[in-house]
């Protein structure tokens, strides 16, 4: 056992740490010294996300100790920024059904509190986008949501908000990190004696925030047969089943049918080998029973609800999960047509997506005068732009390729409740045209094009791992690619250095004259490096979209080979 590891354990083994922590270091000392190693080799690192690791006792686990560590210095990091800015030391929290979520979350607001800030903490667990809400609401200068979101059982999470109810871009990211970095012991986090400071809170929020959420829809009164929708929903033992049920019914979606076993909290996920609504496997249970009822959606959050999966009927009694690409285009279409028919459109209204997301959501806005911004991969670049834009243009909605999805600009973060009504709203406007959201999806790739997304991984685990990846960064930048599929490399973006006013990252783009997008990038939260790969063709009318999808396969196929993946 390596020296400094076991010094490092044996201060678990005593005071301040609780009975039962000290007894299960010590059995880890005793009895399991890899599991030890990895419980204390390093100390889990706040990150520009927050925190999120495994369960369990030791530095390099999500435990009671690291959750308040973590959140000392994030309290210094945010009493500092109220002071310069003359802010109310307030902050807001939430948490999800994960195990052990809502007693970190009471961790988090103790902390809070005996530093010396006012607290506002849900009764109950509730949706990330809520607590994105209630940062705002309650003018507070930051906010934190217990959650993994769809990682596996195992893990749990804290996201950390800043003022603007969006989650930390840079420079405040670095600042908070460099923060929790000086609280190297337990004892210097302040624990007790702030009780008083804490608020709890529930339906005023919840209702303010439906009643935001019910002013987004866009629907004539009295035109569709929403009631005559039958939508099965699953939240996946998760916090949607709150929000999402209600909202759909302030929406006159009364045909809701919720899958009972999934309408549980658990933590353990124990329906679903992954909490993941990008997997079909775990929209399985969801699909079985819209095929038994006869319904005409399905949807499913993740446990936060920040991420909504969408399934479709395809015209033969089968259902089909779309990618997130392909909801993100039937969304922004379905936004933007409605801005048009009703004359909201004066020539300020913009959307947003990612540089990894299709660009078929660029055509849409720009065909119809809309303005489109790209910005780097993760949704806290989107709020960050809508907070920048504010006063001067008109946000109408953004998407990324994960699932994520956010209209209006309460929220500042992907909101899966929101994104669940429209989709609603979504599907009644097309059924009162006679159509389904899959002849929308196909009217889409008539006009723009036949778009098609795929993305792959390369785990590369360790030091050498990391190595590797580096490696495969500097080949692609000193000799990068001239030819992908056939087709010659119009554009290569490097954002490194930044690009186009964008904070820098270690991302490539190659664009052929196809139209084929490749990107690739390193993991910022797992040990891989990522390839999206994004092609397009002509609609042809006498191909089926089976037939369609199997050509551009192959296209993805070969750029593949030209990038030299797997």
């Amino acid at each position: 056992m390596d020296a400094n590891i076991l010094k490092k354990a044996e201060k678990w083994t005593c005071a301040p740490f609780d009975v039962q922590t000290q007894q299960e270091v010590k059995e880890l000392i005793d009895y399991h010294p890899e599991a030890l190693a990895d419980a204390f080799y390093k100390d889990l690192e706040f990150g520009t996300g927050g925190l999120r690791g495994v369960l369990g006792v030791g530095s390099n686990r999500m435990n009671t100790y690291t959750v308040a560590m973590s959140t000392q210095g994030f309290a210094c990091y945010l009493k500092q920024q109220c002071q310069e800015e003359k802010l109310q030391l307030k902050v807001a929290i939430s948490y999800d059904c994960r195990n052990r979520s809502a007693s970190f979350a009471l961790t988090t607001a103790k902390v809070f509190a005996a530093n010396g800030f006012k607290v506002y903490l849900f009764t109950g667990m509730r949706p990330t986008p809520e607590l994105s809400f209630a940062v705002r609401y309650f003018h507070c200068c930051g906010g934190v949501m217990i959650t993994a979101s769809h990682n596996p059982k195992e893990y749990n999470g804290y996201k950390a908000y800043g003022k603007d109810g969006g989650q930390l871009v840079a420079p405040y990211d670095k600042n908070v990190m460099e923060e929790v970095r000086k609280i190297t012991s337990v004892e210097q986090v302040l624990m007790q004696g702030g009780e008083a400071n804490i608020i709890y809170v529930d339906q005023q929020v919840d209702a303010t925030y439906l009643e935001k959420v019910r002013s987004l829809s866009l629907q004539t009164q009295g035109t569709p047969k929403e009631k005559d929708l039958k939508i099965i929903y699953t939240p996946l033992h998760g916090t949607g089943m709150t929000m999402v049920p209600r909202a759909l019914k302030n929406w006159g979606f009364e045909n809701v049918i919720c899958v009972p076993e999934q309408m549980v909290a658990d933590g353990d996920f124990s329906t679903v080998d992954s909490p993941n609504p990008e997997e079909k496997a775990t929209m399985r249970m969801a699909m079985d029973l819209a095929r038994k009822e006869k319904a005409s959606l399905v949807l499913a959050t993740d446990p936060d609800a920040d991420r909504v999966g969408l399934a479709i009927e395809d015209g033969k009694g089968e259902f089909v999960l779309l990618n997130g690409n392909q909801t993100a285009s039937l969304l922004i279409y379905y936004l933007i047509n409605k801005w048009k028919e009703k004359g909201l459109l004066t020539g300020k209204e913009y959307i947003i997506k990612t540089i990894v997301t299709t660009e078929l959501l660029r055509d849409i806005a720009i065909k119809n005068g809309v303005q489109s911004y790209d910005v780097l991969t993760g949704f806290k670049y989107i709020a960050d732009l809508i907070e920048k834009k504010q006063g001067k243009e008109i946000f109408i909605g953004g998407g990324e390729e994960s699932y994520g999805y956010l209209a209006g600009d309460f929220v500042r973060d992907k909101d899966a409740v929101i994104s669940c009504c429209l989709i609603a709203e979504m599907a009644v406007e097309a059924s009162v045209k006679g159509k389904s959201l899959m002849d929308i999806l196909i009217q889409l790739y008539k006009e723009y094009g036949f778009y098609k997304e795929d993305l792959f991984s390369l785990s590369k685990k360790g030091r050498s791992g990391n190595e590797e990846i580096n490696a495969i960064m500097c080949r692609f930048r000193s000799n990068p690619p001239h030819i992908l599929g056939g087709s010659p490399v119009l554009e290569i973006k490097d954002y490194l250095e930044g690009y186009q006013n964008l904070p820098p990252s270690d991302v490539l783009q190659f664009f052929t004259e196809d139209g084929s997008k490749i990107t690739v990038r390193p993991s910022g939260t797992e040990p891989k490096i990522k390839f999206y790969i994004g092609v397009k063709a002509a609609w042809r009318e006498n191909y089926s979209l089976e037939q369609q999808q199997k050509e551009l396969d192959v296209k993805i196929e070969s750029l593949k080979k030209d990038m030299k993946i797997g």
